[in-house]
């Protein structure tokens, strides 16, 4: 069972919806973006419909290799993949144009702003691929 955050977990979360015919219904996505999670950065490429790479990179080096980073703390991407493993995906109040916009601070960080803008293009097909994880057995540390 992979542990959130790490690069198996995400490779379990891709294989998920690469196997899924439905994965093609949430649209294409090309950008390289990057999960933070206190000191974990996973890097994910999105190419049309493939994630040909997840690697664990340096934080310091995230803005020169992505286009953005989704950052919260440890707790609260605990609570958003509870919340949707417990419902299939997340409800009202864990997606991630929800909670970007009850954050004080933005979820989405880059700086370069056309880059980072990539995560509001392709939100809602972030949010079904966040989703899928619903079906991925998960721990935590």
């Amino acid at each position: 069972m992979p542990q959130f955050p790490s690069v198996e977990w995400f490779e379990a979360l891709r294989d998920t919806v690469q196997d899924d015919p439905h994965w093609r219904d949430f649209g294409m996505m090309d950008c390289a973006m990057g999960v933070n999670v206190g000191e974990t950065t996973i890097k994910l490429v999105f190419d049309g419909y493939e994630i040909p790479e997840i690697a664990d990179i340096s934080s310091s080096t995230a803005d020169e290799d992505l286009d953005f980073t989704l950052v919260m703390p440890e707790d609260r991407w605990r609570e958003m993949i509870e919340n949707i493993r417990s419902n299939g995906h997340a409800d009202l109040h864990h997606t991630l144009n929800t909670i970007d916009l009850e954050s004080p601070e933005e979820l989405a960080k880059g700086e370069d702003y056309n880059r980072r803008d990539l995560f509001y293009r392709f939100n809602q097909t972030l949010q079904d691929f966040f989703d899928a994880s619903s079906s991925v057995e998960t721990t935590f540390a």
